[in-house]
């Protein structure tokens, strides 16, 4: 199955490098030693999919997924989380491939109760999370085969390029160590997940799923706050952990106060292979030890 990832140097796309190392592989992205792609220009994707590439199997892990820049340059975010996938999903369906793209639990709103399944309408409440659900349209209308992957909360060895390189853990394990405490919103409920099992579980979907949107996180819910108290808890790392509220941290950007993602279709399917986040974490800690 030759494969094409394009975003191969981002924080999901370096692990999916390595789960599909055993494939014919092809990788993009905007910098570095790959393919050079810019995903917003049209031409150079026809170049790169349908004349250089020509692959069975699409991979679209780019993204502008700054959620405050996506606030300030509208247009950039639609024009890569829209109708740079939309493009990919057109040249996908003419050239006969899989086309699967990773999207966000940033599509729902507030008031959610219950973690969200697949067919739940979506109601963004950011630039970011609107392009991402208008780009899960656009695809839809473009390439039956294609597989929408929603995830959340990202964290993984790999480098997060537009948070300044450091995830979540990085960000507070960097706080405790130069501050001595941290304080953590205790009102936004998500799902941490692990991008090294999350680069297995989409492979996973790549190879066996019917087409349609999936969600893949870990499983399990949490907030930002019992998340950090577990990296803390498996660290070692000693920090005062003071509880907060998002209206401690005032915002232009709105997001979601419960975005927890249900795996159901994965699960119907037998395809489900996410860890609970805390298993992650842990797996994820030992990492950093070595």
């Amino acid at each position: 199955m030759k494969t094409l990832v394009i975003g191969a140097e981002g924080q999901l796309g370096t692990e999916l490098r390595r789960v599909f190392a055993d494939v014919d592989l092809a990788t993009a992205d905007v910098t570095g030693e790959h393919i050079r792609l810019d995903v917003t220009d049209g031409d150079a994707l026809e170049r790169v999919i349908r004349d250089e590439v020509r692959p069975d199997l699409v991979i679209n892990t780019s993204a502008a997924h700054n959620v405050p820049k996506c606030e300030e340059d509208p247009q950039t975010a639609f024009a890569v989380n829209a109708t740079a996938p939309q493009r990919m999903a057109r040249i996908c369906n003419e050239i006969g491939a899989r086309f699967l793209h990773i999207s966000t639990d940033y599509v729902f709103g507030d008031g959610g109760t219950r973690p969200y399944v697949e067919s739940d309408p979506v109601a963004p409440l950011s630039t970011y999370g609107a392009s991402k659900a208008a780009g899960e349209f656009l695809i839809a209308a473009e390439c039956p085969n294609h597989c929408i992957v929603r995830a959340a909360a990202l964290y993984g060895p790999a480098s997060c390029l537009a948070k300044g390189g450091r995830n979540f853990v990085g960000l507070m394990l960097h706080l405790a160590r130069t501050k001595g405490e941290v304080r953590v919103v205790t009102d936004e409920i998500t799902t941490p997940t692990y991008t090294v099992a999350l680069a297995e579980q989409i492979r996973v979907i790549a190879e066996k799923a019917e087409p349609g949107i999936y969600h893949a996180s870990c499983n399990g819910a949490c907030s930002w706050y019992d998340f950090a108290e577990a990296v803390f808890a498996l660290t070692g790392v000693e920090v005062k952990l003071m509880k907060a509220t998002s209206a401690d941290f005032p915002s232009s950007v709105k997001r979601p106060n419960y975005s927890v993602l249900e795996n159901r279709r994965l699960k119907e399917q037998g395809l489900d292979v996410m860890p609970e986040w805390r298993d992650a974490l842990a797996a994820y800690v030992k990492t950093l030890d070595d």
